[in-house]
């Protein structure tokens, strides 16, 4: 199988564990459960940071399509992917600004939330346009 489609299929898993341990961090920073909120801090770190890692292995195998919108801009371009490049970085700016906020409840915390909930979805709607494509990855593999 080819190197980008590896890439894609660890992508899916990474990204349900990121939103999974996100919408659960969001949950339990509702309760009086605060050791409760450090492990699911704690999860959602690890699985965002190896989340982050794959989508930057994602990005530089389609750098061709970067380049296309920026000479000739988005056109029919997917706008899943063009909305989803848009969020990722605000997403990942407000995580890591989250890095150095100590406790819950923080504005930065419910910006990184939402921003999260967008992307969560973008990135759905990205996964269920371009599926097809890597389902039939996985039958090129067995010829």
């Amino acid at each position: 199988m080819k190197r980008i489609f590896v890439i894609d299929w660890v992508l899916i898993p990474a990204f349900a564990f990121s939103f999974f341990t996100g919408l659960g961090l969001h949950t339990v920073g509702h309760g009086h459960h605060h050791g409760g909120w450090h492990v699911w801090t704690f999860l959602h770190i690890l699985t965002s940071l190896a989340f982050l890692i794959a989508v930057v292995f994602h990005v530089t195998t389609h750098q061709a399509w970067y380049r296309g919108i920026v000479r000739g801009g988005i056109g029919r371009k997917s706008k899943w992917t063009a909305g989803l490049s848009l969020l990722f970085p605000g997403l990942v700016i407000t995580g890591l600004v989250l890095l150095g906020v100590k406790g819950m409840h923080s504005p930065v915390g419910l910006w990184h939330y939402k921003i999260g909930i967008a992307t969560g979805v973008v990135a759905i709607g990205h996964g269920i346009v371009r599926f097809p494509i890597l389902r039939r990855s996985l039958n090129r593999s067995k010829s």
